[in-house]
């Protein structure tokens, strides 16, 4: 009589648990790699926000985009960084990301004497998985930023990829600046259709209640 077949191992490759714990680990050191150290204890606190960060971990597809706006320090970038690090811990199939502040991205790029680095740039921005663009709508406008951000979030509308954006600008204003100003009607239009998650933050500048600069 042969000996039976031995018993698949509970705590290796052919277990879920395994394949989970194993996503879990790769997404969150991906998530530690693209978060600065002053963002490593952020949390997303706002039910809203962990909502959209479910739905992107478990449909990203149909998660759209998150607009975060408020005035400088009410915590906008903390929640941004919160909720990619619910979808790390949540062990997605994928986890790839970006994150960026957008005065240093259109730095990126702008065309530099390296043949073909910003638009290799561009590309790496417009079909990264998750994409965070932080303070948008700080740069100074010019055709040139206009075209550059069309092509970008143009990408992203059509490929139903889930990025995040945090603004001082409101979405809307009637009597004053606002979003539209900066990204342009285009823009403005695909906004309006991907945005699942509009979080208005309100509140005082923490960095100044706490002391920092």
């Amino acid at each position: 009589m042969s000996d039976p077949a031995p018993l698949p191992d509970a705590t290796g490759p052919g277990d879920a648990v395994w394949h989970h714990s194993a996503r879990v680990e790769y997404a969150m050191t991906r998530w530690e790699t693209a978060t600065p150290p002053r963002f490593r204890d952020a949390e997303a606190t706002l039910p809203e926000v962990r909502a959209w960060a479910d739905r992107a971990r478990t449909d990203p597809a149909s998660a759209g985009a998150m607009l975060l706006t408020g005035l400088t320090g009410t915590g906008k970038t903390h929640q941004a960084y919160g909720a990619l690090l619910r979808i790390a811990a949540g062990g997605p199939d994928r986890f790839e990301l970006v994150a960026v502040n957008s005065a240093d991205m259109y730095g990126s790029l702008r065309p530099s004497h390296v043949t073909g680095a910003s638009e290799r740039e561009l590309g790496r921005l417009s079909k990264v998985q998750y994409l965070f663009l932080d303070d948008f709508g700080t740069s100074k406008t010019s055709e040139w930023t206009e075209e550059i951000t069309y092509r970008l979030i143009n990408y992203r509308y059509n490929h139903c990829l889930p990025t995040i954006i945090t603004s001082n600008l409101p979405a809307r204003d009637a009597d004053g600046p606002d979003l539209t100003d900066f990204v342009g009607d285009r823009v403005a239009s695909r906004l309006a259709e991907m945005v699942t998650a509009l979080v208005p933050m309100i509140g005082d500048d923490r960095r100044r209640g706490r002391g920092a600069a």
